[in-house]
């Protein structure tokens, strides 16, 4: 009689800890990673107060402030994957030692998700928050600022809009991680 070993998944709050500890270990280059997020929502963020301004005239058009909007989260995009393909990387061991104690690809894939929506939350409400407030002070100075409603939306907007961003930019790192030999992950010396 032959049975087949089946890789079973702990408990969510495992994977959640797991991301946890891997965030305070690499606290300095997730910090970074996070004032990254922030700066980009932040920039978003002013934009989207900046157009419910009642006076745009002499501004840049509406094209050209979509396009400085899209590249900066693109940028940021982009800064997520490399932080999160620089943890992969750092992690050979660590994730192999979790496969060969059975943690499915699932799990490795929760883990780094986890990981970047955290970043993400912490990241972007900050980022929201200060780009919104500085814009609505600006034009509460000049040209008159939009209600609280409006402000409160586009923290929340801009919240959403970086968790989401980090999560995306997390995929192709959490993949990398999740289909890695465990046996090779463990004969690697980094």
């Amino acid at each position: 009689m032959q049975t087949e070993f089946k890789n079973v998944d702990p408990p969510m709050w495992v994977a959640w800890n797991q991301a946890k500890a891997s965030i305070r270990v690499r606290f300095l280059r997730m910090l970074i990673t996070s004032l990254g997020v922030a700066l980009g929502i932040a920039f978003f963020s002013s934009m989207q107060v900046l157009s419910f301004s009642p006076q745009k005239a002499g501004m840049q058009s509406d094209s050209q402030m979509h396009w400085l909007t899209g590249t900066s989260l693109v940028m940021c995009l982009v800064g997520v994957t490399n932080s999160m393909l620089m943890s992969v990387t750092e992690r050979y061991r660590e994730i192999g030692t979790i496969k060969c104690l059975g943690a499915s690809d699932s799990f490795i894939v929760k883990v780094f998700f986890l990981e970047a929506l955290l970043l993400g939350a912490i990241g972007s409400f900050g980022g929201a928050l200060v780009g919104t407030v500085l814009m609505w002070i600006v034009l509460a100075a000049t040209t008159g600022a939009p209600g609280f409603g409006t402000i409160a939306g586009v923290v929340a907007i801009g919240t959403v809009v970086g968790m989401v961003m980090t999560v995306i930019a997390a995929v192709a790192p959490a993949v990398q991680a999740s289909k890695m030999p465990a046996a090779a992950a463990l004969r690697v010396d980094i």
